[in-house]
């Protein structure tokens, strides 16, 4: 089975390496833009300002046959219980609030990858409280 993933633009953050790049989002972090190709910006129609989307993008240039990573103290987790790019499909999820929406370009905040990340998806986020 092979899949084709089709990306619809580009993260802009001001990330240009990985040591500056935090390792999660951040809830008060730099404005961050989703840059959507122009054949995608009808798309968001119906999105509004303040609601919370989920955005899915690529991670490039990683190791994708680790399936343990050790902790600063030299424990192995397993690569599921992380957070980290290393993985054998390196697609990230953040749930954020859109902070505005203008000329194909959606602004949130706090986004954990580097300037030219491709952009996968967004789709509106469901919350719920358990």
């Amino acid at each position: 089975m092979t899949f084709e993933l089709k990306p619809i633009g580009h993260i802009k953050t001001p990330y240009s390496d990985t040591i500056s790049c935090p390792n999660n989002i951040q809830a008060n972090g730099p404005i961050c833009g989703l840059m959507l190709d122009k054949a995608y910006q009808k798309g968001l129609t119906g999105l509004e300002v303040g609601q919370w989307i989920l955005v899915l993008y690529w991670f490039e240039n990683v190791d994708r046959d680790l399936i343990q990573q050790p902790l600063a103290d030299g424990t192995l987790i397993g690569t599921f219980a992380l957070r980290s790019p290393h993985r054998p499909n390196p697609v990230v999820a953040a749930v954020v609030p859109i902070e505005k929406i203008s000329q194909g370009c959606i602004t949130v905040k706090g986004l954990d990858c580097l300037n030219g990340t491709a952009l996968i998806d967004i789709k509106p986020a469901i919350l719920r409280e358990t």
